[in-house]
């Protein structure tokens, strides 16, 4: 009889006892625990962090009945039991600050109670280092487990106030455990966000970071061959390019990794669908391309330097940042300039780039009910080479979006609006595109790829001479060797008009292409 999909199940023992499907993941769990005691981890949400951690806990609970057949169970000394403070933030549902210090304390009173300890410190910080303490001399050293540690301050990030007095009570807490390392065997803490150490660990020096150590890449998810071995009995009928099409590409600098979430869903339901995507809609991060005027089409493939990926705290986040660290980008390449590590991100897979390109439509129409006419009048135009179709679907489209939306506030007047509408469109439909791309004589706005023709674009705002641009600057020549066809495409936006007022195109003919000169 095959194992049971553990869809939902996020304790280790569970999985176990239940029959369910567990991918081995206590070689990294004993490397880490024989080669340091004090680690930090960010993944996205619904990645296995707390599935982990709980392996992690079960470990040092010496529950050895539970780890036959697992990497760790003939190179751990099981008769050794260490006392476990472990909390969870992903379960407190803290407004105010109140809430937070009476849920951390509350935690604290429950540690002390199972393990038989008398507290008589009454603020909630110094209580847990008098808990360290005491749990360390009446027992081995304490293993401190933090689950979700940031997400008290992520669940109030556009309250800058109320995050900032989150992170202060935070911080007050974290800080403990740069003191109690003599009470202390082993540290580890997972989150989303990776708050600069300075912000909230508050010179917790021994804190070692292994969210992009690629010997960690994939301590949460499954990679490649954990799909094919340990899901084996589950998939009768599938095709295996496809679902890594859809949900792999997940990278830390190492082997790239499937979201366990939506290959878990996948595998019960045989239905191709953004699972993970619609657990949380991504609201903070559209509230920050509105509130940036970021580019979107260059999500597409955005390159940065090393050190913005660990820039992050209540009142300086990077944008950047926050979609790398919350799932919706992820590592595509790497480059060294000198001494400065650059990377290269884009969308992991086709599911986040679907399913995020439709939330900006949603957010930049405010009309989600229209939106799946335009796009099958937009996909129709594509495939059928339609020009003038597709100028008419873009008119439309932009004709269509209520004068409402742009009463209580500006966005019509943001040149990047424009194009970022319409590639928000194209790259739902699933069709290859190439924003910002790059030629030897400038850089195309918008190159957009399918099986039979090339589509160049170029946009203008309150300008004209686009297609001249085009020309000019010989966009087409970097596609002239994929024998497809090629179409010029210039459309010219006016913010008063909030739409389309010029649209040209031409097809570029062979022998068009042979006689002007080089």
């Amino acid at each position: 009889m095959r194992k049971k999909l553990p869809i939902g199940i996020q304790t280790f023992e569970k999985i176990i006892e239940g029959n369910y499907i567990y991918v081995d993941k206590t070689k990294i769990a004993f490397d880490l625990i024989e080669n340091g005691n004090c680690f930090f981890l960010s993944r996205p949400r619904r990645f296995g962090k707390s599935l982990f951690l709980s392996t992690l806990k079960a470990i040092f609970e010496g529950k050895k009945e539970f780890f036959k057949n697992l990497y760790i169970y003939d190179k751990w000394d099981w008769s050794k039991k260490y006392p476990i403070f472990h909390i969870d933030f992903g379960n407190q549902k803290a407004k105010t600050e109140d809430d937070l210090i009476s849920f951390i304390s509350n935690q604290i009173d429950d540690v002390a109670n199972f393990y038989k300890i008398s507290l008589s410190r009454k603020v909630y910080y110094e209580k847990f280092r008098e808990l360290l303490e005491k749990l360390s001399q009446k027992y081995e050293k304490a293993v401190v487990l933090i689950d979700e540690y940031d997400k008290p301050i992520l669940d109030n990030i556009t309250k800058s106030k109320l995050a900032t007095e989150m992170r202060e009570i935070l911080r007050g807490f974290y800080t403990v455990l740069k003191g109690a390392d003599p009470f202390l065997k082993f540290v580890f803490l997972t989150g989303v966000s990776k708050f600069s150490k300075v912000s909230i660990f508050s010179g917790l020096n021994n804190l070692e970071d292994i969210t992009m150590a690629s010997q960690f890449a994939c301590i949460c998810g499954y990679t490649q061959k954990d799909v094919e071995t340990s899901f084996k009995d589950w998939l009768d009928g599938v095709d295996l390019e496809k679902l890594k099409k859809w949900y792999d590409g997940y990278s830390w600098l190492g082997e790239s990794v499937y979201n366990p979430f939506d290959i878990l869903l996948f595998l019960r339901n045989k239905k191709y669908k953004s699972y993970w995507f619609e657990t949380g809609t991504p609201t903070f991060l559209i509230y920050m391309i509105n509130q940036k005027r970021y580019f979107v089409p260059e999500l597409e493939n955005l390159e940065i330097e090393e050190d913005i990926l660990s820039r992050f705290d209540v009142n300086d986040i990077q944008i950047e940042a926050l979609f790398f660290q919350t799932g919706y980008l992820t590592i595509k390449k790497t480059r060294e300039q000198g001494n400065v590590i650059k990377y290269t991100l884009s969308y992991p897979n086709l599911e986040v780039r679907l399913a995020f390109s439709n939330s900006l439509i949603d957010f930049f129409t405010k009309e989600p009910s229209k939106k799946y006419r335009h796009k099958d009048a937009l996909y129709d135009a594509i495939l059928d080479k339609d020009m003038e179709g597709l100028n008419e679907s873009f008119f439309s489209l932009f004709a269509g979006i209520s004068y409402t939306n742009f009463t209580k506030n500006d966005i019509h007047t943001y040149e990047g609006y424009y194009a970022s509408l319409i590639y928000s469109y194209l790259s739902s439909l699933g069709f290859t595109l190439v924003p910002e791309d790059v030629t030897n004589l400038g850089r195309i706005d918008l190159t957009l790829k399918t099986d039979e023709a090339i589509f160049i674009f170029e946009f203008k705002v309150d300008e004209q001479g686009g297609l001249e641009q085009i020309k000019e600057k010989r966009y087409y020549e970097k596609y002239l060797a994929e024998k497809k066809e090629i179409f010029l495409i210039a459309i010219e936006f006016s913010k008063e008009k909030r739409n389309i007022v010029n649209y040209s195109w031409e097809k570029l003919l062979k022998q068009y292409k042979e006689s002007e000169p080089k």
